[in-house]
């Protein structure tokens, strides 16, 4: 039946009958070179091929050291009368900043403003990205590997007694770690810690402790501490001192 096709196609046209010939060599000879494994055009190739054949590029795992630390020390004497105590472990010299009464929304839009707008690798940064928006700020120097303990409390003219009732518009106590030397924001890939920690009051006594502890990297995102932790205990150790794998 091809034989007559072709004897007919050729007393119509002999040029019509070679071109034929001619892209059906071309059209073989690609797919049998493509079977053995050498390149071809791609419009020989077919679809379910080309997507089996694409590259898959994985990201690399690299190791980023975290210069910060911060703990509460004895957690259970914490209070919004009596104040609360916080334990330091810096690898440099750095701020303690706390901010009490600090703004839930204002926080949060400032954590999209390092993403997307300004690096907070300062205390009057992250100030100027939460407009204000706390009631009271302190502020300690931290020697470097000096594991210190920070007293921090409400002035008691202030006469705060609680944050009001649950869901609230303000976090009990912020606490952010910058690094002190401007230099040594050059050598690490983490600018910042910013630590939200809940401290009991008469309306809300949940025990003290911290929510999320975001570490805030210089190339504009920022990631959730405890949650990274919590996944290292439960696929296996691979955090070691302050320095782990992203």
């Amino acid at each position: 039946m091809a034989a007559v096709f072709l004897v007919t196609l050729y007393e119509y046209s002999p040029l019509f009958y070679i071109a034929v010939v001619f892209t059906c060599f071309i059209v073989t000879t690609g797919l049998v070179l493509g079977w053995f494994g050498w390149d071809v055009p791609v419009i020989l190739r077919n679809s379910e091929e080309t997507q089996f054949k694409t590259r898959v590029f994985k990201k690399q795992m690299r190791q980023v050291k975290n210069p910060f630390g911060l703990e509460i020390t004895n957690p259970s004497s914490a209070s919004i009368s009596t104040g609360i105590t916080l334990t330091t472990d810096c690898l440099e010299d750095s701020l303690l900043t706390c901010y009490w009464g600090c703004s839930v929304q204002k926080l949060y839009e400032a954590l999209q403003k390092h993403v997307y707008c300004f690096r907070i690798s300062t205390p009057q940064a992250l100030e100027d990205a939460l407009y204000s928006e706390y009631l009271y700020q302190e502020q300690y120097f931290i020697k470097k590997d000096s594991k210190e303990e920070i007293y921090c409390q409400l002035p008691k003219d202030t006469k705060i007694e609680d944050f009001g009732t649950v869901p609230r518009s303000r976090y009990p106590l912020v606490a952010l770690l910058t690094l002190a030397d401007e230099d040594d924001r050059e050598i690490y890939d983490i600018i910042s810690m910013v630590s939200v920690i809940h401290i009991p009051d008469k309306t809300y006594k949940l025990s003290c402790r911290i929510l999320y502890q975001y570490l805030l990297p210089t190339q504009g995102q920022f990631h959730d501490l405890k949650q990274f932790l919590s996944r290292i205990k439960k696929h296996g150790p691979k955090f070691v001192g302050k320095g782990w794998t992203v």
